[in-house]
């Protein structure tokens, strides 16, 4: 592991705020093992309850052991068992003051096309709200301050993460930047060894484990550009390569919402976060610019007469 990899996982960062503490666990329970699954799931469904419990009590009553409770603690977050407990009294402090949560189910093959929109309509509110709970904004800042002085931006992403790349890729053209989005793996990485120092890449993956995004996003790393991940496992293989990690949210995948659609929300989020950043800070060159591209298009816009 090199220095700056080192420097990336030693770095503090605070412990997630109470109303995130569900949004972390649906995020990270599929990398959990079955035993730490049960201490989050039971935290995340009974935050009182569980408020209320040791770390003995809670190990015995989710048939774990006192490490595994500790264990799940740091991993979503928290330095120890004792901070676990403070957010989840947070927590069911706010669900006391706040409104009985929707139910929802996964959609049917037989469901009315009404039940489907209600359904995925709610699925995806849940998601960008999850997002937004877990989104550290100090990494947030990092990363637009990283971008708003970018030479050279690459962006790699496959699949539904590429078209994410895209769209990442057009809105900061149209400020002036200079960005391109690689969903080729080889032209990816080509591209990848001639970043420097000043150069940001970005890293897009679902799952971060896709070898055709980390690829590059290595290679960027190791020639000292500044990389940035956005991934719903911040845990995972991606990690290692980047200097900021934005973690997304996800909502439960099922036979006919693949993880993919979910995923592809979250993410756009993330992306508009950064856009609007970017453009903050580079607002006296990023308003004109953008004015430039409406005027260049209002021609294509304009109602056509007919002859």
């Amino acid at each position: 592991m090199t220095n700056r990899v080192k420097e990336i996982f030693t770095g503090d960062s605070a412990p997630p705020a109470p109303a995130a503490l569900a949004a972390k666990v649906r995020t990270l329970a599929p990398s959990m093992t079955r035993s730490m699954q049960r201490v989050a799931e039971a935290v995340a469904a009974d935050p009182a309850g569980c408020a209320a419990l040791t770390v003995t009590g809670l190990a015995e009553l989710t048939g774990t052991s006192e490490a595994t409770v500790v264990r799940t603690a740091r991993l979503l977050g928290y330095p120890g068992y004792r901070d676990l407990r403070l957010a989840l009294a947070g927590l069911a402090a706010q669900q006391q003051s706040g409104r009985a949560p929707a139910v929802t189910a996964d959609i049917a093959v037989d469901d009315p096309i009404a039940d489907v929109v209600a359904k995925l309509a709610y699925d995806e509110q849940q998601t960008l709200a999850d997002t937004a709970a877990g989104l550290d904004t100090v990494q947030l800042g990092a990363a637009v301050s990283a971008l708003a002085g970018a030479r050279r931006i690459d962006i790699y992403g496959v699949g539904a993460s590429s078209l994410v790349g895209q769209d990442l890729a057009q809105k900061l053209l149209r400020i002036g930047l200079v960005a391109h989005a690689h969903n080729d793996p080889h032209l990816a990485v080509t591209n990848a060894v001639q970043l420097r120092s000043g150069d940001v890449a970005i890293a897009i993956t679902h799952s971060g484990s896709t070898g055709d995004v980390i690829e590059p996003l290595h290679a960027a790393f190791e020639h000292g550009a500044t990389t940035i991940a956005i991934t719903g496992r911040p845990d995972g293989p991606v990690s290692q390569y980047a200097d900021h990690i934005l973690t997304t949210a996800t909502a439960r995948e099922s036979e006919l919402r693949p993880a993919a659609m979910s995923s592809r929300t979250s993410q756009l989020l993330v992306v508009d976060c950064l856009f609007i950043g970017v453009t903050q800070r580079t607002y006296e060159t990023a308003a004109p610019a953008l004015a430039a591209s409406y005027e260049a298009l209002a021609h294509r816009h304009a109602p056509r007469t007919r002859k």
